[in-house]
């Protein structure tokens, strides 16, 4: 097993950096030459096998095609030409981006992709439109059928109701033959909605009493072409056309008195009327459902661009996602799912981006102060590790132990996470960045990976904004932030990329480090621990009040230590702790 040093952790970053690469040149010149018999299968692993060797010794990947030309497997002649027949391109040495080249041969998924054959607007209105019609088409047929049938029950009681009512007052009339009483009894029979006429007869057959009053006196005339004939008790009601072609619904009862026949008398009810009302209803559903079509329309085509126009830019943005430019942002003010997706996306464009450019120096995520040095020279080696001059700033609550058995997980995780971000915020605000978590202890560190000359005054001042912060916080209930101490040293450092090839972190060791650990535990709640380095940096900027020599484990002189009292602000003003 190889020993675990900065140059192979170096190394290993950028394998797994140009794994992929050395796999996708592999694909465009390896395979090709091997396909097209220009090289072997051995020859390819041959080439492959030094390709790795080269990247460890030089630190970066060589061309598998300039390897094969190196090893004399080929000529360069051959496998510009093979490349060229390969993917229909044209380059003229292995140092053109061949890759950039068949990627925009082939152009990206995106384009690859077939128009739409039925946009989603469209989509939207047939599926509207459908829903529509067919809604109303059945709800109208029900609903016609239904009201044409309490109609035609409604009109026929009414006929029934006025057929009850003249036979009951005619028997009178008729024995004493007095037809201006008859016609009397019948007059307003037609002001009935949907009555065409009353007719009374004798028993003689002669028309005693007419709606139409030039038929009074008169023989009746018995009805033709008489359909649906029904009788119930003793009224008999059938259907039949008038000769001036109107449908009808006839209803007749005779006239007794003491059981003696007097007459008839005869109700028109007419059916067109019915049918009438309904065609009326039928008319007034296709109004309504013009204009429901009419808005329905403008809605599914509105609703159907306010959803495809989101999706087209997101497939926009994808083609921008697979083509390297991590940098493209979807802007979409919209507060539903398809808003939530583009703010996802816009988040992992983000990521994507700023993995890229870690991913360039060394492959791991380390925090976004390095980030920001990776940004600024993303090719420099510094991961390998250095001694720098740096300032430990370490923060821990006193008596945390205790706490923890008195309260509840939900009420610690709370309590430790106010802490952390207000000594997170402090550190970040000066200059610094946070090594590390260890329990409920803080890890600052000034002055690494990015150098600043005052970063012991960057260290102190993030320390006294810190206690401030946690004295004026700790009203609000949370306790620990009254019990928290904090130890500063200033001293050199070594920092790096540490770790195993599975998992590993950019961190600082070394005494520096150590000792501020050991010497935080001489900090009271609420207080400042400083050293000697510290205290010689910034004496005249401090005030501070001297304790007795610390012995430390492995140090074979005492360590002299001292209390903050207060440190003057950019006025030289003197800020109490």
């Amino acid at each position: 097993m190889r020993p675990l040093t900065s140059q192979n952790i170096f190394h290993s970053n950028i394998k797994k950096l140009f794994g992929k690469s050395s796999n996708d040149d592999r694909i465009t010149i390896g395979e090709v030459l091997r396909r097209k018999g220009i090289i072997t299968e051995k020859q390819l692993q041959e080439a492959l096998k030094v390709q790795k060797e080269k990247l460890y010794t030089l630190g970066k990947a060589v061309r598998l095609g300039q390897i094969i030309v190196e090893l004399g497997y080929a000529s360069e002649e051959e496998l510009v030409k093979a490349v060229n027949i390969e993917y229909q391109i044209s380059v003229k040495t292995l140092a053109d981006d061949i890759k950039g080249l068949i990627k925009d041969k082939r152009g990206n998924f995106v384009e690859g992709l077939p128009p739409p054959r039925i946009p989603i607007w469209l989509q939207f209105f047939t599926a509207t439109m459908v829903i529509i019609i067919t809604t109303i088409f059945v709800m109208s047929f029900f609903m016609l059928n239904q009201q044409k049938e309490r109609l035609y029950r409604q009109t026929v009681k009414i006929g029934k109701v006025s057929l009850n009512y003249f036979s009951s007052n005619a028997p009178v009339p008729l024995l004493e033959d007095n037809i201006l009483r008859l016609n009397m009894l019948i007059k307003g029979a037609t002001a009935v909605e949907g009555l065409v006429y009353a007719i009374i007869v004798d028993h003689n057959q002669m028309i005693q009493a007419h709606t139409d009053i030039n038929k009074i006196g008169k023989t009746f005339e018995k009805f033709t072409n008489m359909e649906d004939v029904k009788k119930e008790q003793d009224v008999t009601y059938f259907n039949y056309y008038s000769t001036s072609g109107e449908h009808i619904l006839n209803l007749n009862r005779p006239v007794l008195f003491k059981g003696k026949n007097l007459g008839q008398v005869h109700v028109g009810v007419s059916i067109d009327f019915i049918e009438k009302l309904i065609h009326k209803a039928r008319l007034t559903i296709v109004a309504i459902t013009f204009f429901i079509i009419l808005f329905g329309s403008v809605i599914a085509v509105w609703l159907g661009f306010h959803f495809s126009r989101p999706i087209s830019n997101l497939v926009i943005a994808t083609g921008e996602i697979g083509s390297g430019n991590y940098q493209h942002k979807i802007i979409l003010a919209r507060n539903d799912e398809l808003g939530n997706l583009a703010t996802a996306f816009n988040r992992m464009g983000d990521e994507l981006w700023k993995n890229s450019l870690m991913q360039k120096s060394f492959g791991k995520y380390i925090g976004s102060e390095v980030l920001e040095m990776i940004m600024a020279n993303p090719e420099s080696p510094w991961l390998k590790g250095h001694r720098n001059e740096a300032t430990i700033v370490f923060i821990d609550i006193r008596g945390f132990s205790s706490y923890s058995k008195l309260k509840e997980p939900e009420e610690i995780v709370e309590g430790l996470n106010e802490y952390f971000e207000i000594a997170t915020q402090a550190i970040q605000d000066h200059g610094g960045y946070v090594d590390k978590f260890i329990g409920d202890a803080v890890l600052g560190v000034f002055g690494v990976p990015v150098y600043h000359k005052d970063h012991v005054e960057r260290g102190l001042r993030a320390a006294g904004d810190m206690q401030k912060k946690f004295t004026n916080k700790r009203y609000n209930g949370n306790s620990l932030l009254q019990s928290v101490g904090i130890a500063i040293h200033s001293g050199i450092v070594v920092s790096g990329n540490i770790g195993s090839q599975d998992k590993m972190e950019y961190t600082v060791i070394g005494d520096t480090v150590n000792l501020t650990a050991h010497l935080n535990r001489l900090a009271g709640p609420g207080e400042i621990i400083i050293t000697k380095s510290v205290y010689e940096n910034l004496k005249d900027m401090i005030t501070v009040n001297p304790l007795s020599p610390q012995y430390i484990k492995g140090k074979t002189k005492p360590v002299e230590t001292f209390k903050l009292l207060g440190i003057k602000d950019k006025r030289n003003a003197t800020i109490r702790k």
